[in-house]
């Protein structure tokens, strides 16, 4: 017996309706289909076919994006035993690459399996919730989690798994723009940091340290940016990333204010769920220009002015954005030689928080690297050193990220040695990531994480193999992405790049990093020095090696 099961919600029919009632007389209510006519649709459409083929349907539509990738960080066979029984062996102390190749592959898996195309985005258990009371509401926390949910999405090749996220951005613009204009008189929008279904962007109540920060619209704009250098497009950069671009920017223009020396700050300010002590002892929240805004407003606007000129357009606003951004108050290194997350050095409260929003431009943003901000990547290294020591790193999601910051700071042993403690302390024996009940995205995190450390493209070049621990010393992956639309293969052995095989979309020049000098692989068996710089057409395949 075949059973066929759909179900549907009314969720589209009660948005249309809200949008109705605050949207001019003369719009009239578009006709939505009931959850009872699409479901009948759907069993009616499943019920015209086999068994064999629905099942059929599924595994190709699971293959043809799973299969783009493959990685194998060991080269051993494949162990049959239950994935409890090699965690558990694992969190005694024994080695298993191909447990942290799977753990890879998991977070590309869930990625597929919560964020397609037509759904919602992936919130903070994917599509996992269990309980009627979900955690947290099973919103969206556009602090830090939502972004990491999809850190992976580009370059582990689900590019299309992206377009819920751009699309609720779409969607949280149209409330962002009443919320700044009736709470804060700006241009724009806004959002705080939490979203829901229906796109709540106002403060919400609760405690300063992460119920007021109007900051979360403008990181999620950075995802409109990482689609468009993953997948050039000029069509989807002018209707859909730059307008939104532009209004953020717009809303960071009006909040700004100015501050010490004349530089601008915001104020107030917070540095997401993280205290300071005052000069009477006292925890605080709220100070102005904290490190994390000063970050993304600076990345924002540069963003929008490089959009703003290939697009050729508000020739007038990208001037603004530039004289602002001149003022912005820059980055400091503390006495002690961190980065500063406040605009003074103060004292922290929690010195082991566990958010580093003081490091988002080393990574996710790339404004902290080692050809344009040595000092302060030297700083990055000292306070991560520091909050380590002090505890930090002690959620899944929280030790995600120190993966990611490390692999930007191409140090592979402490990268690695983050992917050992989360799937050490911070994994269910399904491998769902533990900050208890369940949080996904330790699970996304830790892809990009390993991502990161094979293939980095953020500085211009695609660097191969940056941050390569000596515990994978033999491996391959396949079908990596990088900015500009390339898609890279790459094998080593013994620590050392064999080859990497790179896929042109675009005509260009591409620059390449490594270690050692690159060779190009000729069709005639030569092999022809690089010098870092390739010449490449849409379409082309190059393989390079030392």
């Amino acid at each position: 017996m075949l059973l066929l099961l759909a179900a549907g919600t009314d969720y589209e029919e009660v948005r249309s309706r809200a949008s109705h009632r605050t949207a001019p007389a003369a719009q009239h209510l578009e006709a939505v289909v009931s959850p009872a006519e699409l479901c009948a649709s759907r069993l009616s459409a499943a019920a015209g076919k086999t068994y064999e083929e629905l099942f059929a349907r599924h595994v190709a539509d699971h293959q043809a994006i799973f299969r783009r990738m493959d990685l194998d960080l060991g080269g051993h066979e494949a162990d049959e035993r239950p994935t409890d029984e090699r965690l558990a062996a694992y969190q005694q102390g024994a080695e298993d690459p191909a447990l942290e190749a799977l753990l890879f592959q998991y977070g590309r898996y869930l990625l597929m399996g919560s964020s397609r195309a037509g759904t919602q985005a992936a919130n903070l258990q994917g599509i996992w919730n269990a309980h009627v009371q979900p955690p947290w509401n099973s919103n969206y926390t556009i602090n830090i989690n939502t972004q990491m949910n999809y850190w992976l999405a580009e370059v582990c090749n689900l590019s299309e798994c992206h377009e819920p996220l751009l699309e609720l951005i779409k969607e949280l613009s149209e409330t962002g723009a009443r919320t700044a204009a009736i709470h804060y008189g700006a241009r724009g929008w806004v959002a705080h940091h939490n979203v829901d279904l229906w796109r709540a962007s106002t403060p919400s109540g609760g405690d300063a340290s992460w119920a007021f920060w109007p900051m979360g619209g403008v990181w999620l704009c950075r995802h409109l940016w990482e689609h468009y250098e993953f997948n050039p497009d000029m069509k989807v950069l002018a209707e859909t990333a730059y307008p939104l671009l532009k209004g953020a920017a717009l809303f960071c223009l009006d909040w700004l204010v100015e501050g010490p020396e004349g530089r601008l700050v915001t104020s107030p300010s917070t540095s997401p769920e993280n205290r300071f002590i005052t000069e009477d002892g006292r925890a605080c929240s709220i100070s102005m220009g904290s490190a994390m805004d000063m970050s993304l407003i600076a990345e924002l606007m540069q963003h929008c002015m490089e959009a703003g000129r290939i697009l050729g357009v508000d020739s007038e606003l990208q001037e603004e954005l530039e004289q602002t951004l001149a003022r912005l108050s820059p980055l400091k290194i503390s006495k002690d030689g961190r980065v500063q997350e406040w605009l003074y050095d103060f004292a922290e409260a929690e010195p082991g928080h566990r958010h580093v929003s003081h490091l988002y431009s080393l990574y996710p943003g790339s404004r902290i690297n080692r050809r344009d901000t040595p000092e302060l990547l030297e700083a990055s290294r000292i306070t991560l050193e520091q909050r380590v020591a002090s505890g930090g790193g002690h959620t899944g999601w929280s030790c995600a990220w120190l993966i990611n910051l490390y692999a930007r700071l191409a140090d592979g042993d402490a990268a690695y040695g983050y992917v050992r403690t989360l799937l050490t302390r911070s994994v269910y024996p399904n491998l769902f990531d533990a900050h208890p009940p369940f949080q996904i995205d330790g699970n996304f995190g830790v892809a990009a994480g390993i991502a990161e450390m094979l293939l980095q493209s953020h500085l211009g070049e695609l660097t191969l193999l940056p941050a390569l621990p000596g515990a994978w010393k033999n491996g391959h992956i396949r079908g990596l992405k990088a900015r500009g639309g390339y898609e890279v293969d790459l094998e080593w052995a013994a620590g050392v790049l064999v080859f990497a095989r790179i896929t042109a979309r675009f005509d260009g020049t591409l620059r390449l990093g490594y270690t050692q000098e690159l060779k190009l692989q000729l069709a005639d068996g030569r092999r022809q020095a690089l010098n870092g710089v390739l010449q490449v057409t849409a379409g082309g395949v190059y393989s390079v090696g030392v």
